[in-house]
């Protein structure tokens, strides 16, 4: 949920941008990590209420959005922002998306333990002397840094379901922590790549489509676990009759 509430919000970074005649989506990365920060600050008075946090920034950043490109004071364009289209990507955002993308990969990579440790029990984290607040701080950054980079392909409207349902896709296979976010990435990689590749033959956005993909992969995995899990109980009920 936080990550859908800052895929809309970096639709005001992106506004702003364009505003100010600066890269859309250096906007977005700076508005969303601003937007991220402000949801872990307002978790001290909202301790019982995260629902009502989300509900805030999400306020927040589709007002400014909707405020500034309404004005018609905007020098470019914001629809593509919303649908996605690879044919709008530039040698500065392909720089961008690999900076970006380096410094999560390495930042995840640091903070690994940590974050396993939260992902399990906040509490018990910071009892064992975990950096609870700074570790939520670094991952709302890191959730933004991947919402920058993504804005140009599948746009702001499909931006939480590709953050979503690669990792609920991954979950339905049960494999622990470390296992489930390599197939969350493996998941990611192959729904972007069919959604690319068969929007353009489609001549359809991208975005739209590749959260169909997502959909679709989903669903497959769940039915062929389904399939699996049945065959197996009936192997072995057949085993346990013949014994």
């Amino acid at each position: 949920m936080i990550g859908d509430t800052l895929s809309h919000a970096s639709l005001a970074g992106v506004a702003l941008g364009l505003l100010t005649n600066q890269n859309p989506i250096l906007g977005a990365f700076v508005f969303t990590s601003l937007c991220g920060a402000l949801i872990e600050f307002l978790r001290t008075y909202f301790k019982k209420y995260t629902d009502l946090i989300l509900t805030i920034v999400l306020a927040l950043g589709v007002g400014t959005a909707i405020t500034i490109i309404s004005s018609g004071k905007l020098h470019a364009n914001a629809d593509s922002f919303l649908f996605g289209s690879v044919l709008t990507v530039t040698q500065f955002d392909m720089i961008m998306v690999v900076v970006l993308s380096a410094i999560s990969v390495l930042t995840l990579i640091f903070f690994y333990h940590q974050m396993l440790y939260l992902a399990y029990d906040e509490e018990a984290a910071k009892i064992a002397g975990v950096r609870v607040k700074l570790i939520n701080y670094i991952f709302s950054i890191l959730v933004a840094s991947a919402i920058s980079v993504s804005i140009r392909i599948v746009g702001v409207l499909v931006l939480g379901s590709m953050i979503a349902l690669p990792v609920a896709t991954a979950l339905q296979l049960r494999k622990g922590f470390r296992k489930t976010l390599i197939f969350s990435i493996l998941f990611s990689v192959i729904d972007i790549m069919i959604g690319l590749f068969a929007s353009f033959y489609l001549n359809v956005a991208p975005g739209g489509f590749t959260a169909l993909v997502s959909v679709t992969v989903l669903v497959i995995v769940m039915l062929s676990r389904k399939i699996y899990l049945d065959s197996r109980n009936r192997r072995e009920e057949k085993f346990t009759a013949i014994k």
